[in-house]
């Protein structure tokens, strides 16, 4: 059965949520840029394998597989490894404030491309997330000085929600080509993965290996939920609602780090973790249950649906 927009949205959110924290394990022996070919090669084969034991065509025309090396250049290997690097710098709570502005990237972009316009209340929960997620992060975000190394992670990080978005463009843009969303993740990770390992190894990056519990798990963790389920759940979200509503994702992804900190006595309760969430969650209502956005560039989509071949066309990869 169809997966309900309600249900994609609280999936994405859950899983790209913790993702932030399953990151910081992939980072020490293992270069970035190796990780992130290690998570999407890993991730595109399980892809492969499910499409050919559902029979699911994955044959496509040249013109949808430049959609997808472009989605794999953009949204796989540029965006990842620019976030990769940023939490080497940075906490994975700062990273996910920074990338929050992805939000309003998302707006500005979809408004440039597709002349989509955000209804005010859109406009005004935005406002409230990204207040949120400052108060949320204040004691980090008053730490951060332009002498150190937080600066530069928050660069990356910010450089990494930039090129994000445009991925998020280039995904609604293929949407007319009513590709599947399945078939189309599993090549735009091949090639996300590829093209990560080409710039690795033109940059003279050791491809090492960390056996250790703790960087396997994380890892698996991020190529099967972090990427086909992340991806999966977010892009058909992306192609029914549009960028802007689907966006607001990135500012709830903190909260649930926040929680899960909460939860394991990282941090401790203090009144700018409450504000912070009082208006993320706010913000959260405004621009979900707003009609403005509902009918943007979205036309029919497919379901993110691992239970049996489509049934119709997908306007998302």
């Amino acid at each position: 059965t169809a997966m309900s927009n309600g249900a994609l949205y609280v999936i994405t959110v859950l899983v790209w949520g913790s993702t932030w924290m399953a990151i910081e394990f992939q980072l020490g022996i293992v270069e970035p840029e190796v990780s992130v070919f290690y998570r999407y090669a890993l991730a595109s084969a399980v892809l492969f394998l499910w499409c050919l034991k559902q029979g699911r065509t994955l044959r496509f025309d040249a013109g949808a597989h430049r959609y997808f090396m472009l989605l794999g250049l953009i949204l796989i290997s540029l965006n990842y490894v620019l976030t990769y690097h940023a939490q080497a710098y940075i906490s994975s709570a700062l990273t996910a404030f920074a990338f929050s502005t992805m939000l309003w990237l998302n707006l500005l972009n979809a408004r440039l491309f597709f002349g989509a316009r955000a209804g005010a209340a859109v406009v005004a929960g935005s406002i409230l997330g990204v207040g949120g997620i400052a108060v949320l992060f204040l004691p980090e975000v008053g730490q951060l000085s332009f002498g150190d190394a937080s600066l530069l992670g928050t660069g990356l990080a910010i450089a990494g929600a930039a090129v994000a978005s445009f991925g998020n463009m280039v995904s609604q843009a293929a949407q007319q080509r009513q590709l599947p969303i399945v078939p189309s993740n599993a090549w735009g990770m091949l090639y996300g993965a590829l093209l990560t390992g080409v710039f690795a190894a033109a940059d003279g990056k050791t491809f090492s290996f960390d056996w250790s519990l703790p960087y396997v798990g994380s890892l698996a963790y991020l190529a099967i939920f972090g990427s086909i389920v992340g991806f999966g759940t977010y892009l058909t979200l992306l192609g029914r609602i549009g960028a802007g509503r689907a966006g607001y994702a990135m500012v709830m992804f903190p909260i649930v780090a926040i929680l899960i900190s909460l939860a394991t006595g990282e941090i401790s309760p203090a009144w700018n973790v409450l504000a912070g969430v009082v208006l993320v969650v706010a913000g959260n209502v405004l621009v979900l249950r707003s009609q403005a956005n509902r009918q943007s560039f979205a036309p029919p989509c497919q379901e993110m649906n691992f239970q049996s071949a489509p049934s119709r066309t997908s306007t998302s990869v």
